[in-house]
């Protein structure tokens, strides 16, 4: 690979892009920003209960406070590369002016494929796929309407993947292409370049998968205007597209941070504790000055303030840490040698990192609160895909399941007799949905809330 060859302005959809008065990487920006499937993160848990008494983040906040630090990352790397020598004159205009944008608009993407409720809403649908492949539907199982690679997306359900498909699907009666994005801020979103039965933990890009089989073919093309070299064509391997470390080290470093901060406003953790925490990791990654921090912190009389203060010196540290690390391994990164991301290298050099990660998941992502939100969300999706899966693989539905076939809006019938086209579709529907709109559908076709006033 080279950082030269491997950014291309070609959109999914059209092989060519139409002027305007704003450059093509920033359409992808706007494009995103004025979608409705980015709209509907605000109303998609982050890591706390929503709404509540108390403002923490969503997965809308969230996803423009990690477009802020991937737009500095971008920055910071591109005019690094340059300065480094690594840039020729024909793309440095990219490097210095474009990347910011390649990296802020996939980081505004990164959780777009999210379904309600989070993580627990993908273990949602592989875990009914898993429970029910024997079960009978028509007349055969379930699993036996899939083909391996098929059934490996089913039940490995992957909101990563699902990104992808989110922004380059075409749904019924909407654009060829799905979102028409470029192919450098496509590739700077899909952190594991690789088909689900290529999973293996061993390796950064394939602890989990980027594209379902449905989008195989997209990503060959990305891939190949990109000039990144295939690793394995079964099951399907590509390297890392090198800007994805910097979007993955803008989202690791956000939620690292903030989710602290969240918890110290919600009185999961004391104030105490994470402004301790705070100065720690000040104080070893070393870019600032102590002393000077503590002096402002004690001028400020506001609790939350005080953290909100320390919160931002937080992120600046390690943007800048975190961008100067990618440009001093650049040439790992770009052969696909730097087995590690960004922030996990600065973890190991800084162990406070760790601790804050052990007291998150210890206190914070196994909160009382959380984990009820939890259980919820994988009761309503299993429930929910109980009813829609039978409908749309059976052959000659009955009066229940034509019913249940009427509930899908006409963008989200698949194209195809497929099983597979068929079940994806209604996984569009349910994972696109936020968490307030499937646990009122969840009601009513449950009969837990009737609507008597037609």
């Amino acid at each position: 690979m080279n950082w030269n060859t491997i950014i291309s302005a070609r959109r999914t959809g059209e092989s060519e892009s139409a002027s305007d008065i704003r450059t093509n990487f920033q359409r992808d920006f706007d494009r995103l920003i004025f979608s409705s499937a980015f709209r509907r993160l605000q109303n998609k848990t982050q890591i706390f209960p929503l709404p509540g008494s108390v403002f923490v983040h969503n997965r809308l906040t969230h996803s423009l406070e990690v477009a802020s630090v991937g737009r500095t990352l971008g920055k910071m790397a591109g005019e690094k590369l340059i300065k480094a020598g690594l840039i020729d004159e024909f793309n440095k205009d990219f490097y210095s002016f474009e990347l910011q944008n390649v990296i802020a608009s996939a980081c505004l993407a990164h959780d777009i494929g999210n379904p309600p409720f989070g993580h627990s809403g993908e273990k949602a649908v592989s875990t009914y796929f898993m429970d029910n492949k024997a079960k009978n539907i028509g007349e055969q199982n379930l699993q036996s309407y899939f083909t391996q690679p098929q059934w490996s997306d089913l039940i490995n359900f992957e909101g990563n993947a699902n990104s992808l498909r989110v922004l380059t699907h075409q749904f019924n009666g909407k654009s060829t292409g799905g979102y028409r994005l470029t192919y450098a801020t496509l590739a700077a979103l899909i952190k594991y370049p690789c088909t689900s039965e290529a999973t293996d933990k061993a390796n950064i890009y394939t602890k989990k998968y980027g594209f379902f089989q449905s989008e195989t073919e997209t990503a060959k093309s990305i891939y190949k205007t990109l000039n990144i070299p295939v690793l394995s064509e079964t099951p399907l391997i590509y390297k890392r597209h090198p800007f994805v470390y910097l979007t993955e080290a803008a989202d690791d470093i956000c939620y690292r941070i903030i989710d602290f901060e969240d918890a110290q406003r919600l009185h999961i953790l004391s104030h105490d504790e994470v402004s301790g925490m705070f100065l720690e990791i000040l104080n070893s990654i070393g870019r600032d000055d102590i002393d000077h921090v503590n002096e402002v912190v004690n001028t400020i009389g506001d609790k939350n303030e005080k953290i909100t203060y320390l919160r931002a010196k937080c992120i600046n540290a390690l943007t800048l840490e975190a961008a100067e690390l990618f440009v001093n391994n650049a040439q790992d990164i770009l052969t696909g040698n730097f087995n590690s991301g960004l922030l996990d290298y600065i973890e190991k050099q800084n162990p406070v990192l760790k601790k804050i990660s052990n007291i998150s998941v210890e206190k914070i992502y196994n909160h009382h609160t959380v984990v009820e939100l939890e259980i919820t969300g994988f009761k309503v999706m299993s429930e929910l895909l109980g009813l829609f899966i039978p409908a749309v693989l059976t052959q000659n539905p009955g009066h229940k399941d034509q019913k249940v076939l009427r509930l899908l809006p006409e963008q989200f019938k698949a194209n195809s007799d497929e099983p597979y086209h068929k079940v994806m579709a209604v996984l569009d529907y349910l994972s696109g949905m936020t968490d307030p709109f499937i646990i009122e559908l969840y009601r009513k076709t449950f009969g837990i809330e009737i609507n008597w006033h037609v």
